[in-house]
């Protein structure tokens, strides 16, 4: 065991090393790190205490996104960890989908068409097909077929046999959602959603109709576009929760990891359907944007001391006041990068530089720098707001859990560095699920 501890504990060391090298991670780690001189000294304390896990962890959400579930159970298996073992659900395939929200999928600002509220948005942009006695699949509910206003809900029946008298049916919205998540939001973390007839009877004849439907399936058409303002208030309740109980690993490790979502939202390009360029002949910006020019400037020129963290009495809201205020900001992302490129020769933009024993090409410093000022401060001023809703949300979280005191309790646990270590092993042979900027 001992033999097996030591050899985990340079693996681990070998890899974050490697880490430091890549550019992506600067600016999390630095978001991290900085938002803990927000927190008031009742919090600082433990923070400070913690600051090097607070900071290194800030890329784990990153790094999940190399990592199967399939190949998180057999890692962890092997270790015969039972600590370890009860991470397996982090290591889902929905990692990719709680970095972004691509927002112009939906339409355009202010996205009234979409439902603040998770469940109220799951629903409304769930396909719910039926199958009939003929057996002939038919779109029964979603966002095609039914709209919804001042708390009813029109579904068109598109030739759909409702027995009724009109090719319309309405329902009081709150009906369908408690129809929606009492039957089907429950199956989220399952590969395939499913009704049937029991539970479609109970919902047509309770509002005077009747059906002959007997099974049918359900298609999640949201959670592919982008969850992260929603997985942001998901993440809110974690680490509220963890400080209610004071449980220590549970705090940095949602603290840690809420730092990296925060930050994600923060990136105009986690916001739209053109992330990185690639419906603008872009490609490569998101990586411009969001790594090398924090790289080229940030310790020089940016200042991170943004005050005190302040209480946020509505975290929905607020959240998504966050992800919208990134969205605005798409326009001139692109526009002015793609101005740049034809005014720049095509030989000052890309150059050769070296990165430790290697040649990488990457965007020329000139060609950085005349972004960056067009931009007018931009990158700055979106880390800075990162930092600062860090601080806000962990406060808040921490307040809501009734403030309890973090003096008495201990730093993280050393048994956490072999989960660590599988984490990071399976980050440098795994494949990114989801979007690769």
């Amino acid at each position: 065991m001992h033999r097996k501890i030591i050899v985990l504990l340079l693996c681990s060391i070998g890899i974050f090393t490697s880490f430091q090298a890549t550019w992506g991670f600067f600016a999390h780690q630095k978001i991290n790190q900085m938002a803990v001189f927000t927190l008031p000294p009742e919090m600082m304390f433990f923070y400070k205490k913690n600051i090097e896990y607070i900071t290194s962890h800030a890329i784990d959400p990153d790094k999940r996104r190399y990592v199967s579930r399939l190949e998180a159970y057999r890692h962890y298996m092997d270790l015969d960890h039972i600590t370890i073992f009860a991470m397996v659900i982090i290591f889902s395939i929905l990692e990719a989908y709680r970095h972004y929200m691509d927002l112009d999928h939906f339409g355009e600002l202010p996205f009234d068409n979409i439902p603040r509220n998770w469940t109220d948005a799951l629903a409304m942009f769930s396909d719910v097909y039926t199958i009939t006695e003929n057996n002939d699949t038919l779109l029964l509910f979603g966002n095609e077929v039914m709209t919804w206003q001042e708390d009813l809900l029109y579904v068109y029946s598109d030739g759909v046999d409702f027995y009724f008298k009109t090719d319309t049916i309405t329902l009081a919205w709150n009906t369908y959602r408690d129809f929606y998540k009492k039957n089907i939001q429950r199956q989220y973390y399952q590969e395939a959603w499913t009704i049937n007839e029991v539970w479609l009877d109970s919902l047509f004849i309770n509002n005077g109709l009747y059906s002959s439907y007997h099974n049918g399936f359900v298609e999640d058409k949201l959670t592919e576009q982008g969850i992260v303002p929603w997985h942001l208030e998901q993440m809110y309740y974690r680490l509220r929760t963890a400080f209610d109980s004071l449980d220590t690993r549970r705090i940095l490790r949602h603290s840690a990891d809420f730092g990296h979502y925060i930050a994600d939202a923060h990136v105009p390009l986690h916001t739209t359907t053109n992330y990185n360029g690639q419906l603008t002949n872009q490609v490569g910006i998101h990586a411009f944007w969001e790594s090398r020019l924090p790289e080229l400037f940030a310790d020089e020129r940016y200042d991170y001391f943004v005050g005190k963290a302040d209480y946020v009495d509505d975290i929905n809201s607020y959240c998504w006041e966050i992800v919208l205020a990134s969205h605005r900001l798409v326009d001139s992302v692109l526009l002015i990068e793609q101005e740049l490129r034809e005014k720049f020769p095509e030989d000052q933009q890309m150059c050769m530089e070296e990165r430790g024993s290697s040649m990488v090409r990457t965007q020329c410093k000139e060609f950085a720098e005349t972004y960056h000022n067009r931009m007018g401060g931009m990158v700055e001023n979106r880390m800075r707001g990162a930092i600062k809703s860090v601080g806000d949300l962990w406060y808040t979280a921490w307040v809501d859990a009734g403030q309890p005191d973090l003096r008495g309790i201990a730093g993280y646990a050393l048994e956490e560095l072999a989960e660590d270590a599988v984490l990071d092993k399976a980050f440098e042979k795994g494949k990114i699920k989801g979007r690769d900027h």
